[in-house]
């Protein structure tokens, strides 16, 4: 049986050391801010991407990678015969599956290219749980089964602390921007689907916390819970409060905070802050 190897790209928010210690390559998206363009996870930190874009009148734009670039990465992973899966952030998002997908066409290996439909963590458990079955010996098709059942149990809840990147992205006019930040509305969002859908708006951190905690315990009741994730954007005030009523609901303890993407920040605006959990 040929060795499956897994790939993905920047959006997953992963350590450098979990890539290396699961054997996963990751292929960056590009950002592009003030003019300058950037590899994702690469070639700019968090802090100074958000200062940068705080300061922009412009939101910053992300690239996917090239389709030449997803080929010669294939290419090299199936010199020696292994068949490849390709995890990537959700379609409804980026074309960055699309052009996994050309290159895929085009290559020598056999590359089976899956859309995550998330982001982020949520991407995350897919693709480690690829990478873990791929060293357990496990056949591409039983992979793709696992993904499936991931994809379907698993849950992203989105909270922006700022309408700023709205207004610069057109989302939204610059009068509701204004009306909500007196209000200091806080809109909810659920990645469902591979996008985006506003399900509530908050005024506080503390209905913020009882909107999630409900969520989480509809979503599990009953359920196991396999992994929880939070990431935050400079968010990190209101990530630990809804951390720890969810340590507490769950009895999952050690919950980390990590900070996100530039890619993910872009999208969000700084202040943001996101959980994800997946369940059998």
């Amino acid at each position: 049986m040929n060795k499956v190897k897994i790939v993905t790209d920047s959006t997953v928010d992963m350590t450098p050391e979990e890539f290396e210690y699961y054997g996963i390559t990751m292929v960056p998206l590009s950002i592009s801010i003030d003019g300058e363009t950037f590899l994702d996870k690469v070639e700019i930190e968090q802090d100074e991407f958000l200062r940068r874009m705080n300061q922009s009148k412009e939101l910053p734009k992300s690239s996917q990678p090239a389709v030449g670039t997803f080929l010669e990465v294939y290419n090299e992973l199936g010199k020696d015969g292994s068949e490849i899966i390709s995890i990537h952030m959700t379609g409804g998002m980026s074309g960055t599956v699309r052009s996994a997908e050309s290159a895929a066409g085009m290559s020598d290996a056999k590359v089976t290219v899956y859309d995550s439909e998330f982001i982020s963590k949520a991407m995350s458990f897919q693709v480690i749980e690829a990478a873990k079955m791929a060293n357990e010996g496990k056949s591409t098709e039983e992979i793709m089964q696992r993904l499936e059942t991931i994809r379907k149990q698993s849950s992203l809840i989105i909270v922006i602390e700022t309408l700023d990147n709205l207004v610069k992205g057109g989302r939204i006019g610059k009068v509701s921007a204004f009306i909500g930040s007196l209000l200091h509305i806080k809109p909810i969002a659920l990645l469902d689907g591979g996008v985006l859908n506003p399900v509530s708006k908050a005024r506080s951190q503390s209905q913020v916390v009882k909107f999630i905690s409900k969520k989480f315990k509809e979503d599990t009741q009953g359920k196991q819970v396999k992994g929880i994730g939070f990431v935050h954007a400079n968010g990190y005030e209101m990530a630990d409060k809804v951390r720890k009523a969810i340590t507490e609901i769950s009895g999952v303890q050690d919950i980390k905070l990590e900070a996100t993407t530039a890619v993910v920040s872009t999208h969000t605006g700084e202040g943001a802050m996101a959980i994800m959990y997946y369940w059998d």
